[in-house]
């Protein structure tokens, strides 16, 4: 143990962090007041007890109460850290600006369902001798896209082992640069570091493969302390265990599955591969797969299945339609459509997550191709005026909006080293663990076409800061991102959403417009999914929402109160 500094060490001790405290284990001599403590813990909060050595001992008071966390702890050696040879190009790691880089924090906290924190806290401590905050800024557009704090041990009580520790480590899975958690990791370290303090250390769940393999590589070193939490909704799944298939389940399965059992109902996995589960709140039994439900019908499900006939139903409903003509083999007939049209999309007439759709075709010969390519999804291939503008998302709920979201083509930022398929490999590799595996971008024929539209090839080297779009379609499982718009959405839009859903009379959908902005009334409507993802909606009370009309009964008193107007 190094020599003492600062302040005589204190007794029992525990930092606020905003979405809970931070209580250090060593400080406390009795297992019993530790215990104590943990049962001091507040609603929506989530209190860690770190530092434990012996956590047999502590779990003996209070068995019903408390639990064993199942982490990992990493030390690093302060004195004998290396810097990066060379930093991340495009990214910024700096402190608080201003507010909204508070609320940016707590919007990649949202994101990756981490305990919220009350922007006003984290503002009011950007400046505080026990916590310390960062943040990561794309240089380009000035967003905050990461963000990690860290906690002062000799601040919080005088820390005779001149300590830090590192918490809330979370990258926006959107981002399109690489090496920014790496980044923040460092910097913090260098801050602790540079203020005199010997070591660095963090808790990891055991299963977060990526993030120790990360930590390892920056020189972190297994520590031989515990964690210990109180028994809560936010960390049940860490004592309770999940149901058999549970592990399975996709996001979008799994998002539904939470929030059931959040509320007390039964959910059973009936084929995790499938993402079929079945939900039973009292007498009441819905079989789902993700957000489709024996509540929308067969019929409404053939409605949406084949694009022509969505397009047919909604026109009559009076939603605004482009264009479309189905691909016969006229090469005249297809040449005159593009000529009308200037470009055009071509897309299967069945089929679902973007897989042979192509946007913005001009020439007729890479019309052929797109068409031969979509016909390996559906016999029949549509052909449609483009619609030049942003892609829209609107989830409706029981003919409500609950969510809408612009939804933008991948795109790939030269570091000046990478080549283009590296790039994407990379962007990939980011979009997969965000998503659970479900988004990646192909590296197929439409890629290389979209690619070569820029002049570029799948191995040439950007420059740094170069940005280019390696798909045209925005869809989720190829790659694009999601940007939450639900609170800027021209009421126009909404009515014709609504349109649409009712006419199809399906009560869960994903209803998809271009439009030229999410506040300008014009639109064009592209197709309705009757199984639109939840989970790529979040902070938007999606789950809740769908959860709300299986089981109406399930609603508190409180909740159906705070939303009565």
């Amino acid at each position: 143990m190094s020599e003492a500094r600062g302040p005589v060490p204190t007794s029992n001790a525990h930092v606020d962090c905003g979405w809970g405290r931070l209580i250090f284990g060593q400080t406390f001599d009795d297992a019993a007041a530790l215990i104590e403590r943990l049962r001091e813990e507040r609603p929506e909060r989530r209190d860690i007890s770190f530092y434990i050595r012996d956590p047999h001992v502590v779990l003996a008071h209070a068995p019903q109460e408390v639990f064993l966390d199942p982490s990992h702890s990493f030390r690093l050696d302060l004195s004998r850290y290396g810097e990066a040879d060379r930093p991340a190009p495009g990214i910024a790691i700096r402190g608080l600006s201003s507010p909204a880089d508070a609320a940016a924090m707590n919007r990649i906290y949202q994101i990756h369902g981490m305990v919220q924190v009350d922007p006003d806290f984290i503002w009011t401590n950007r400046e505080s001798a026990v916590l310390t905050y960062l943040v990561a800024e794309d240089e380009a557009t000035g967003e905050v896209v990461g963000t990690v704090m860290g906690v002062d041990n000799v601040g919080a009580f005088g820390d005779p082992d001149n300590g830090s520790s590192l918490w809330c480590l979370a990258v926006d899975p959107q981002a399109t640069r690489p090496r920014i958690g790496e980044m923040l990791v460092r910097r913090l370290a260098e801050r602790f570091r540079d203020a005199g303090r010997a070591t660095m250390d963090l808790s990891v769940l055991h299963d977060n493969l990526s993030a120790i393999a990360l930590y390892e590589k920056l020189g972190f070193e297994r520590l031989r302390v515990f964690t210990i939490k109180r028994k809560n909704e936010i960390n049940e799944r860490l004592f309770v265990g999940a149901a058999e298939g549970y592990e399975a389940l996709n996001p979008y399965a799994r998002i539904i599955v939470d929030e059931a059992r959040r509320r007390g109902i039964h959910a059973e996995v009936t084929d995790a591969e499938g993402g079929f589960f079945r939900l039973s709140y009292g007498g009441r039994s819905i079989h789902c797969r993700e957000s489709l439900s024996e509540l929308t019908t067969g019929v409404a499900v053939s409605i949406c299945d084949d694009k022509a006939v969505t397009r047919r139903i909604v026109e009559a409903a009076g939603v605004v339609v482009p264009e479309q003509i189905e691909a016969d083999g006229d090469a005249g007939r297809l040449a005159a459509f593009i000529e009308r049209h200037g470009s055009i999309v071509v897309k299967p007439a069945r089929g679902e997550q973007g897989r042979g759709v192509a946007v913005g075709i001009d020439d007729p010969g890479d019309a052929a191709a797109a068409i031969a390519i979509a016909r390996e999804q559906s016999d029949r291939v549509l052909l449609e005026a483009c619609f030049e503008g942003e892609d829209l998302r609107l989830v409706m709920i029981d003919y409500v909006l609950v969510a809408a979201a612009l939804r933008k083509p991948p795109i790939v930022v030269g570091d000046g080293r990478s080549t283009i398929r590296e790039l994407i490999e990379h962007l990939s590799r980011r979009r997969s663990a965000a998503t659970g595996g479900e988004s990646r971008v192909p590296l197929d024929a439409e890629t290389e076409r979209c690619i070569g539209q820029a002049g570029r090839g799948l191995d040439d080297v950007p420059g740094e800061g170069e940005r280019i779009g390696v798909r045209r379609t925005a869809n989720l499982h190829t790659g694009g991102t999601i940007h939450d718009v639900t609170a800027d959405v021209h009421p126009s839009l909404v009515a014709a959403a609504v349109a649409a859903a009712r006419a199809i009379a399906i009560p869960v959908c994903g209803i998809d417009f271009m439009v030229k902005s999410p506040q300008d009334p014009d639109y064009v409507f592209i197709e309705a999914n009757e199984r639109p993802g939840l989970a790529n909606h979040e902070p938007q009370p999606t789950a809740e929402r769908f959860v709300d009309l299986l089981f109406p009964m399930s609603v508190t008193a409180a909740a159906r109160a705070a939303r009565t107007p």
